[in-house]
């Protein structure tokens, strides 16, 4: 699967471009250069996998899972695994404070195909174009720009799969059939998820076998641009046992010349449960090769936004993840850990650097944790106490260099949470105290420093009535500066700690017919970590503030529409040093998202969403003395489905008023700027059929 970091360091000259954390295999390489030869010309489909090819697709998929399939009803659900906001399985409706929930319902009724695309245009989250062409976009929870995806935690079933890198997290390696539900938490998370959790945390959580049921789908889209796209899922139940596989390959010629996309997915468990408990294991694994279009000065955006200037630019990450986990209930006490280790390998090449990279990274965690529950009438007290232990390191390469940069970062927490439910209140408090020892090294400089952080939040909720309820969060959440942030310097030179000050007040009124839920939050943070274009260096930045509205409505309006509507103003700004009053840069002050959803009932149904994306400053501009802005956008997209039996064919349009636009934007103005155009008008047409 691939990642794409974004290069932020004095290597980069001129403006940043992605770079990647991994190293490709060479077949069929040309010369000595480690570098992948199908990515040097329009990739064909000679790949092993062939992500196109339904039957071969469905072959694979049914001989791994199990020779016969019993015929089940397409409508028998999974059951859901709920991770709660203490990192154990829960009931739902003791779901996190203040979150916002998307089920997968929503998901198939909007026709969403991947986990990235439905926290955006379901959950309401912005997110900027990935420079890569993938799916994984760079999402931002509290207006945090350029840094954004290091500033929230992305985990599966309460794995972490966010990076300690400059990397979005591969949320595009899990299926979305998997899927049961989405928890997106806005705001410091710290205490339970430690680094990088000031902007929030969204936990995908997965469905769980069902003992003597099969389900499974089969699924296949064409598009324009040479789109091409098939996914097969299968989860089987015996009595204590069960077992997934979930399959998926995609091809695109995606928007502009020499972004060519190829990606082949698999992901696959099985699972052992008893009365008391269950245990598991878990594999995901994603292969990802891509060129790359590069960018594009105001001008030549202007002529023709499809085009390229790095017409032999491409990069390539496989990435590997495996997870064993397990819990055990004694009465009213229940133990839990989890153990993954994730391994990715990659390769990239940059013409106008002649500059070929190789990159090798893996990660290892472990996180035991305990939890004891007492429950009494109306009262309910969880506490939670656990470990968390990580070690990873990378190892980077350059072609005709002897030079190679080595680093790691170990880490080990504790931390303890207590929640109480009395009645209509909820209250929770918990802390967390975390060690790091991180070094580098290579030919020109190196570090090793060793430090500690703490984090502590308390969170409340009262249900006046049982259709309002009123809620409010305060703590410390902080970011540790990772292995690209500090690339290059020593260990007087190392960035310091990110840390915030969080607060976030609530109120939700409704039910599930009509709902509203409204947020004023502020994060007031000390030596935020920031890429300074006119450095050309990672910094702390002088004490900034990042502080807004969130409003979230949804509303039955008759038997067959649904409408939602998320909104969302921020206003991040330097609160002090020689930027004081400045507006932070990449950060629109308003998003805005609109979705209405028919099901009439009859097998038919109809999505329509809208979402609006106001002006921000290029990236660069600090001073705010640029005259000109990224331009606001809206864009649109729908679909329309009809179900006849277990099969659904859908044809579904995104940016439908084929809308010119861009997210990324690398220098202090529109003139000077390396400009990344977003896609415009995609169509597609598709078939799934369950079973």
């Amino acid at each position: 699967m691939h990642v794409y970091i974004l290069c932020m360091t004095s290597a980069c000259s001129d403006h940043p471009h992605p770079i990647l954390s991994l190293k490709l295999d060479s077949r069929g390489s040309k010369s000595s250069a480690p570098y992948s030869r199908r990515l040097m010309k329009p990739i064909t489909s000679t790949r092993s996998i062939a992500a196109w090819q339904p039957l071969a697709l469905v072959s694979a998929l049914a001989t791994l899972a199990f020779p016969a399939i019993a015929q089940t009803s397409v409508d028998q659900k999974l059951a859901p695994v709920t991770v709660s906001a203490s990192r154990f399985a829960n009931d739902a409706s003791f779901a996190p404070i203040g979150a916002t929930v998307i089920t997968a319902a929503q998901i198939r009724e909007a026709g969403i195909g991947n986990v990235n695309e439905a926290i955006r245009k379901i959950g309401g989250v912005y997110g900027r174009q990935n420079l890569n062409g993938t799916s994984d976009f760079q999402l931002d929870l509290r207006g945090f720009g350029a840094t954004s995806d290091n500033n929230l935690v992305v985990m599966v079933d309460g794995i972490r799969i966010s990076e300690n890198e400059q990397a979005v997290a591969l949320m595009s390696s899990i299926s979305i059939e998997s899927v049961e539900r989405i928890e997106i938490v806005r705001g410091g998370s710290s205490v339970l998820y430690g680094e990088g959790a000031t902007g929030g945390t969204i936990q995908i959580i997965t469905k769980r076998g069902v003992a003597g049921a099969t389900r499974g789908s089969v699924f296949a889209e064409v598009g324009n641009r040479n789109s091409k796209e098939v996914r097969a899922s299968l989860a089987k139940g015996w009595d204590g046992f069960s077992i997934d596989a979930n399959i998926g390959g995609l091809h695109t010629d995606n928007y502009r010349d020499n972004n060519e996309l190829r990606q082949d997915n698999f992901s696959g468990g099985m699972q052992w449960a008893w009365a008391a408990g269950r245990a598991g294991v878990r594999v995901d694994s994603a292969r990802q090769d891509s060129r790359l279009a590069g960018g594009l000065s105001w001008a030549e955006y202007l002529q023709n936004p499809k085009q390229t200037k790095t017409p032999n630019d491409f990069a390539s990450i496989d990435t590997n993840r495996y997870t064993l986990f397990g819990e055990q209930r004694f009465g009213n006490w229940e133990v839990a850990a989890d153990m993954s280790y994730r391994d990715k390998t990659g390769n990239s090449y940059y013409d106008s650097f002649k500059s070929y990279r190789s990159d090798d990274g893996a990660m290892k965690q472990f996180s035991p944790r305990i939890r004891h529950v007492t429950q009494g009438g109306t009262t309910r007290n969880e506490l939670v106490a656990g470990l968390d232990f990580s070690d990873s390191d990378r190892r980077v390469n350059y072609a005709g260099s002897t030079n190679v940069d080595a680093t790691s970062q170990q880490s080990k927490a504790i931390y303890v949470r207590d929640e109480i439910q009395l009645d209509k209140l909820r209250v929770a408090a918990g802390a967390r105290h975390k060690k790091f020892d991180q070094d580098f090294n290579s030919n020109t400089s190196s570090y090793d420093k060793s430090f500690s952080l703490n984090a502590w939040d308390i969170q409340a909720s009262y249900e006046f009535l049982p259709i309002w309820s009123v809620f409010a969060k305060a703590g410390r959440s902080y970011r540790v500066a990772n292995v690209d942030d500090n690339y290059g310097k020593s260990t007087s030179t190392l960035l310091d700690p990110q840390t915030s000050n969080d607060f976030e007040l609530g109120t939700s009124i409704g039910n599930s017919a009509k709902k509203i839920t409204a947020k004023i939050f502020r994060h007031k943070l000390k030596n935020e970590i920031y890429y300074d274009q006119v450095l050309y260096a990672n910094v702390n930045l002088d004490p900034t503030k990042h502080e807004g509205i969130e409003l979230e409505a949804s509303a039955r309006i008759t038997e067959t529409f649904a409408l939602s509507a998320i909104l969302r103003h921020v206003d991040a700004k330097f609160t002090d040093g020689p930027y004081a009053g400045r507006e932070m840069t990449l950060v629109p002050k308003n998003t805005a998202t609109l979705r209405l959803n028919w099901m009439p009932g009859n097998g038919q149904s109809a999505d329509v969403g809208v979402q609006w994306v106001d002006s921000q400053r290029y990236a660069g501009d600090f001073t705010n003395a640029c005259n000109t802005r990224i331009p606001s956008f809206a864009t649109l997209d729908a679909r329309y489905a009809v179900r006849m039996g277990a099969w659904e064919l859908a044809v579904t349009g995104t940016n439908l008023t084929d809308k010119n636009y861009f997210s990324q934007a690398f220098g202090e103005c529109r003139d000077s700027a390396s400009i990344y155009p977003d896609a415009g008008r995609a169509l597609k047409v598709s078939a799934r059929m369950d079973f």
